[in-house]
């Protein structure tokens, strides 16, 4: 199978707005729920209940997820200025390092 398998890099993931897309979601499913619970009755008739509580599920996932995605977003905002403060002090240093005493680095090119 390995010799029919084609080799290429994997494609970058997509980031987008992963916050807002999660709260459209809850929201969503949120507002299925109260669109369904005026037809309780209807349901339970037939047996059906589930159909009004799977909403009301995914909603509380849906929240769940609010929560998880807000600190993964927290945790890569976080990465990145502390690797854009490490970059920045890097710089500095090296360019203290080669034109120290020569007044080199403070010079046009």
């Amino acid at each position: 199978m390995e010799k029919w398998t084609p080799k290429h890099e994997a494609p970058e993931p997509l980031e987008g707005p992963v916050v807002a897309t999660v709260v459209g979601g809850t929201v969503l499913w949120f507002v299925l729920f109260l669109a369904q619970l005026p037809f309780y009755g209807w349901f339970a008739d037939r047996g059906q209940t589930w159909w009004v509580w799977t909403p009301l599920a995914g909603a509380g996932l849906g929240l769940i997820g609010i929560w998880y995605v807000r600190g993964r977003d927290a945790a890569l905002k976080r990465h990145a200025a502390a690797a854009r403060a490490e970059g920045v002090s890097g710089a500095e240093a090296a360019g203290s390092t080669l034109g120290a005493g020569s007044g080199e680095a403070d010079r046009p090119s």
